[in-house]
């Protein structure tokens, strides 16, 4: 901070009045154009917030511009659209409440949503394409990978805005069933039964109402639930070639004719590392697209991008190194034990800071002993010497 300052009393038409390393660091971040700057390199920041200024001012010339204030803060400080709001049907569904929403009118492009991840911009690019041709697509791998982060930015991206009214979430589980997803009798207040349709039923209602918006169905541990009970008759309707009247069925309660819109995708969610999951259905095989993601530490860009990113939020940049190398290690070891493998390695997630967060050793202990430890317990349940062993590579000293 102390350099900041310093920098701007003397060289005020060169440097910008801004104190906060990780303000620099989202500005060059949001509208720095050409190749990337390293957001460590703090003389490459000023540079680049240099151009960026002279870029805005030919836009807004006259007067004294702020990158804090109108009109430039419009440019980079992106509000952040509420997130999907969740109600409980019954206990066992959580669905998205859009009714609040209101979508941001700005284009949402796959670089927008780059800047948030740790996979290559070709690998996401093939997650949404792969969604677009097929219509179906399981996003899986171990914990903590990214799942629902990536798969929101997926939807935000077909859908062309960080719009959330057009995406529904629920989250599939043993006692999941066809009354809840397609339509089923539900008790009412006389004492009597009525006919409801399910959650999946009412969101291609609104698609269909809409069909010039591509809408989004996001399930949750979609392995954990039966399909064949829980799509009953539609297992085949959701195939992507049978979209269409011409494929329409009679449900089995309305016995209405019913198809699944075209512009419906469902982008299904697969924790690897979930014991109690027998093999996949070939049902679900046949009908989805599979996407694998890795951890960020397993490649040289997710290495790259997850420092980048802890450094634009105030991280020492020796500290996302440590962290990637420990973690290499750990995740070496659940690869080489005979019982778990490469689906049950510990993804960079829980490492991605919060709203307020200051990454330090200290934040990144309190998350070992909080999250991973007990995560390797329920690993090595009968192992402990191995858990330990694990432990103290994780808090090694620096």
């Amino acid at each position: 901070m102390f350099r900041h300052a310093i920098v701007f009393l003397f060289f005020p038409d060169e440097f910008e009045p801004i104190i906060s390393n990780s303000g620099k660091r989202k500005i060059v971040s949001r509208l720095h154009e050409g190749e990337r700057v390293n957001p460590s390199d703090a003389v490459a920041v000023d540079r680049a917030l240099l151009k960026i200024r002279a870029r805005l001012e030919e836009k807004y010339p006259g007067g004294e511009h702020h990158f804090y204030l109108s009109p430039f803060k419009e440019h980079w400080q992106v509000p952040k659209p509420p997130g999907p709001r969740y109600t409980t049907n019954g206990g066992t569904i959580r669905e998205v409440d859009s009714d609040q929403y209101q979508p941001d009118p700005l284009r949402y492009l796959p670089t927008h949503a780059q800047q948030d991840l740790f996979i290559p911009p070709t690998h996401f690019n093939r997650l949404l394409t792969s969604l677009e041709r097929r219509k179906n697509l399981i996003l899986q791998g171990p914990p903590g990978t990214g799942k629902t982060f990536i798969a929101h930015r997926i939807a935000w991206c077909l859908i062309g805005h960080k719009d959330n009214d057009p995406i529904e979430m629920v989250q599939f589980h043993q006692s999941y069933a066809y009354e809840d997803f397609v339509e089923g009798f539900r008790p009412t207040d006389d004492g009597g039964f009525t006919l409801k349709p399910g959650v999946f039923h009412r969101f291609c209602e609104r698609a269909r109402a809409n069909p010039e918006v591509p809408h989004v169905f996001i399930i949750d541990e979609i392995n954990r639930g039966n399909l064949s009970r829980i799509f009953g008759e539609l297992l085949m309707l959701i195939e992507h070639d049978k979209r269409s009247e011409d494929y329409a069925v009679a449900l089995t309660y309305s016995d209405t004719r019913f198809h699944v819109p075209a512009n419906v995708h469902i982008l299904g969610m697969m924790n690897t590392a979930d014991r109690s999951l027998a093999l996949v259905d070939y049902a679900l095989r046949r009908r989805f697209a599979f996407e694998t993601l890795e951890p960020a530490y397993e490649s040289d860009h997710g290495r790259n991008a997850f420092t980048d990113y802890l450094t634009s939020h105030g991280a020492d940049p020796a500290l996302p190194r440590r962290i990637c190398d420990r973690m290499g290690t750990l995740n070496k070891m659940i690869r080489d034990d005979r019982e778990l493998g490469r689906g049950f390695e510990v993804g960079h997630s829980y490492f991605v800071p919060d709203d307020g967060d200051e990454p330090s050793e200290d934040w990144y202990r309190h998350i070992v002993d909080t999250q991973i430890v007990p995560l390797l317990r329920e690993y090595w349940f009968d192992s402990l010497e191995i858990v330990e062993e694990a432990v103290d590579g994780l808090t090694a000293d620096a």
